[in-house]
């Protein structure tokens, strides 16, 4: 079986891993605000009407039925807020700016090579190399039939310059997202010899369990500290 001239190959992977910040793990921003149950509840009335998760699991959002998300599983909730929050301005390899997609490696290297472009980029525009931040390890299963990029290297959707290897990328996920296929296992275009995953589902994302914790400190230097793990 091929979708867009390139090879589907079936996987099952059981242990594969994405990194997601620490700030996501802590209590409900809202919670300090409350002193009762019932303003709690009030005030995540007031929560939902602008979360776009709590959006999608309801009613579904532009580019994403409620009926695709996940429910009564391990963190549901960090499943459907990585397909319901997506960047209307700064699309990504394989999703644009109408749903999300789960990003992840076989190894926390990569991971955190991926990281580390991303953030110093950003920082690169502020022109200040400052920042402290936290990510915990986030295990999955992945299994399916997959676009499978590893033996294309050179494929247009794995160019470095985003420019030219997003817009690719995002044509290639719609098209094996129309095929029913789970989504693209590519060579890391940051870590050399990485796997990476852009899982286009959401049932496709198994046994979500949380590992450690590293530390990406920028010091001045676009070259960040990595320390870790540092446990939870």
């Amino acid at each position: 079986m091929e979708v867009a001239g390139l090879p589907v190959s079936t996987v099952a992977y059981a242990k594969t891993v994405r990194l997601v910040s620490t700030a996501r793990l802590r209590e409900a921003v809202l919670a300090p605000l409350a002193d009762s149950k019932e303003a709690l509840a009030e005030l995540a009335e007031i929560e939902a009407a602008t979360s776009s998760r709590l959006r999608a699991e309801t009613t579904g959002i532009s580019g994403l039925e409620a009926r695709e998300l996940v429910h009564d599983v391990p963190h549901a909730h960090f499943i459907n807020a990585s397909f319901a929050y997506a960047k209307p301005r700064e699309p990504n390899r394989f999703n644009g700016e109408m749903r999300g997609a789960w990003y992840a490696a076989l190894a926390v290297e990569t991971c955190l090579a991926e990281i580390t472009f991303h953030m110093t980029e950003f920082l690169a525009r502020t022109g200040v190399y400052e920042a402290i931040t936290d990510y915990a390890e986030m295990f999955c299963s992945v299994s399916g039939a997959f676009v499978d990029l590893r033996p294309v290297p050179n494929h247009p959707a794995l160019s470095p310059d985003k420019v030219r290897g997003y817009p690719e990328g995002n044509r290639l996920a719609l098209e094996a997202r129309s095929a029913g296929l789970n989504g693209i296992i590519y060579p890391s275009v940051r870590h050399q010899g990485g796997t990476c995953f852009a899982v286009l589902r959401p049932a496709a994302v198994q046994s979500v369990r949380q590992g450690d914790v590293w530390r990406l400190s920028w010091k001045g230097k676009p070259e960040p500290v990595v320390e870790g793990p540092i446990g939870a």
